[in-house]
């Protein structure tokens, strides 16, 4: 299927260098409002983060190419104007909230949004991909953070109930963010019209954040939004976040029993998902791993009913895996 990629920012980039490493994504288009086709090419061709890919790209008219493909680049604003010639695919990973209404009216197969949205399906690998059977046509593939935290809830709420509990998700900066502090910031996704802390300076400071996670995982568990809080913090790191999970269950639950558990998981699972660890690491060394709830089971805690668990994710990476993942399945 020929694929239109709606944005290029940090995760729109991920998914792009992931395409090109699949047989099965054909990315044909990019539509970015950043007008400069050479600065399009050089964000592809080198990343602070990820480094630079060996095949890169130079500019050809209104194209990118390399020796392998060659990509049209255009600057619509709006997602309805798009050029939907031999299009079947949409990729928006614009961040921009979009008109469902004028979503249903576009003649392509599928719109896959990156980032959680009401009323359509939003679908996470290992939750709920049997969704992807039905052949949806919109459907959002939820965000990094729930991505990595829903399969574990699932997995724990199957097994042992969960009565309630508490997560802190600790994530690396983003590019809205200031690198000094200067005006407040809104957030059009998360409904502020300013909020101070995000105006002051994101790489000599541990922010402290209201988070959607709960919110985006609800979408698919509703009751996970009254038996869970929430908060997070923003810190200086490039990539890679993790979430500190404290759950009271219905059952009690021992240690060995819930390894055995994520072990037996991690065994049978379809998708990179869980991935179990127990080696002395620290949060760039999980960087560019497909797995997105690594649990580190050097701080797994059992007390009655009690379970706590930190988990590592690859908020940029391992998040754009599982994107590129769904589309192959749709």
């Amino acid at each position: 299927m020929n694929i239109i990629l709606n944005g290029l920012g940090r995760i729109g980039k991920s998914i792009f260098r992931l395409s090109l490493k699949s047989k099965y994504i054909n990315i044909i288009t990019i539509n970015e409002l950043n007008q400069n086709i050479e600065n399009i090419a050089y964000n592809i061709n080198y990343d602070s983060t990820y480094g630079s890919i060996k095949d890169k790209f130079k500019v050809d008219k209104n194209s990118i190419k390399n020796s392998s493909v060659k990509i049209t680049i255009t600057h619509y604003k709006n997602i309805q104007d798009l050029d939907l010639t031999n299009i079947d695919i949409i990729i928006d990973s614009s961040g921009v909230d979009q008109d469902i209404k004028i979503l249903q009216k576009l003649k392509v197969k599928h719109i896959v949004i990156t980032h959680p949205t009401k009323n359509i399906p939003n679908i996470i690998l290992g939750v709920n991909d049997k969704l992807l059977k039905t052949k949806p046509k919109i459907i959002s593939t939820s965000s990094c953070n729930a991505t990595a935290l829903l399969p574990l809830l699932d997995m724990v709420e199957s097994k042992y109930g969960i009565l309630c509990g508490d997560i802190t998700t600790i994530h690396p900066l983003l590019n809205h963010q200031k690198v000094l502090d200067s005006n407040c910031i809104g957030s059009q996704n998360r409904g502020v019209k300013c909020n101070f802390e995000f105006g002051r300076g994101s790489v000599n400071n541990i922010i402290p954040s209201a988070t959607t996670t709960v919110e985006a995982c609800s979408y698919i568990k509703p009751n996970l939004n009254n038996i869970l809080t929430s908060s997070s913090l923003r810190v200086p790191t490039q990539t890679v976040g993790v979430i500190n999970i404290v759950l009271f269950l219905k059952n009690d639950i021992k240690k060995d029993d819930f390894l055995k558990l994520s072990k037996k998981y991690a065994k049978k699972q379809k998708y990179d998902i869980v991935l179990n660890n127990y080696d002395p690491l620290v949060s760039s060394d999980f960087q560019g791993l497909s797995y997105t709830t690594i649990l580190d089971h050097r701080y797994t805690q059992t007390n009655n009913n009690m379970l706590k668990l930190v988990l590592w994710y690859d908020n940029e990476w391992g998040y754009a895996s599982k994107v590129i993942e769904i589309v192959k399945g749709l």
